[in-house]
């Protein structure tokens, strides 16, 4: 490609043609025409302004939420992995995270500095990035509750700063533009009791691990909840539990433990599990009549 000859000096890792299925919990997909690991947020600034503006960007994150297709991404993916990513401080009611850093690890610093309100955050297996992205949620609070503000850099490479009015967050949605790399974000907790935070944290990663097949190669939720209605019923009323599904590998089933989770028993394709997601989809809507929408995120092309 010839504008893999181009490329620009950066600081961090630039690595061609590398398989992103060992980066998702699925460990299914294609390669990145390039995976870009950058070393900071200068050094992600300056790479996104000088690369050629026709070069597609996607951003991975801690890889929990997304099904990478089998073809592979085109152009550039970036991972923002690393401290300069991951950093987490606390100041009197505020807490500054980096778009890198794993919501859960946002819950337990919240804790130990005696604030509440992001205890949800461990019940989430992602990274704030992502977080911001679709104002994740769970146990009845949504990223918008507890979001202060948020700056990242747009696919030119410019500074952007949003304050949580300016997402216009709504259920698992935001109107921010979807090709803003997130960098950091400010929440504000409530003062409280650390042991009593811990514990609530503690209560919801019991829930999870005995809710959720959280050892398994999954996806976390696949649909979101549709008005008036549960994924997890609607899928389990349709008959998909447990039920294995193949396209092209050795297939994909919703989790026995909780029937709105999608895993890999094993030799799955990126094509079992969307196909899987596709076909339980179609068969809600024609037995409930209800549009399931996909929680997960899809990128690259099939094979």
């Amino acid at each position: 490609m010839a504008w893999r000859d181009t490329l620009p000096d950066v600081r961090g890792k630039l690595l061609p043609d590398e398989p992103l299925g060992p980066f998702t919990w699925f460990r299914v997909g294609g390669a990145a025409e390039l995976l870009f690991l950058p070393a900071d947020a200068e050094d992600l600034a300056a790479f996104l302004q000088a690369l050629d503006p026709q070069v597609p960007v996607t951003v991975l994150g801690v890889g929990s939420n997304v099904i990478v297709r089998d073809g592979g991404v085109e152009g550039v993916v970036i991972r923002l992995a690393g401290r300069a990513f991951a950093g987490i401080t606390t100041a009197g009611d505020t807490i500054i995270a980096g778009a890198g850093a794993l919501d859960a690890m946002v819950a337990k610093a919240s804790a130990r500095a005696g604030l509440a309100g992001l205890e949800f955050y461990a019940g989430i297996p992602g990274t704030i990035g992502g977080a911001l992205t679709m104002n994740a949620g769970c146990y009845g609070s949504e990223t918008k509750d507890v979001l202060v503000s948020a700056w990242g850099l747009t696919r030119s490479g410019e500074r952007i700063d949003y304050t949580v009015a300016d997402f216009g967050y709504t259920y698992r949605h935001s109107e921010a533009p979807a090709d803003i790399l997130w960098i950091e974000a400010v929440y504000r907790g409530t003062p409280d009791d650390p042991a009593a935070v811990t514990a609530r944290i503690g209560e919801i990663t019991a829930r999870r691990e005995t809710t959720q097949p959280i050892r398994e190669k999954t996806g976390g939720s696949t649909f979101k909840n549709p008005p008036g209605h549960s994924s997890w019923k609607l899928v389990d009323e349709a008959g998909w539990r447990g039920r294995l599904h193949a396209v092209t590998g050795g297939g994909a089933m919703f989790s026995e433990l909780h029937s709105n989770f999608m895993i890999n028993p094993g030799e799955a394709t990126a094509a079992d599990i969307e196909g899987l997601g596709e076909t339980v989809r179609a068969d809600v809507q024609s037995k409930r009549g209800v549009n399931l929408e996909w929680e997960i995120k899809r990128i690259g092309r099939p094979l």
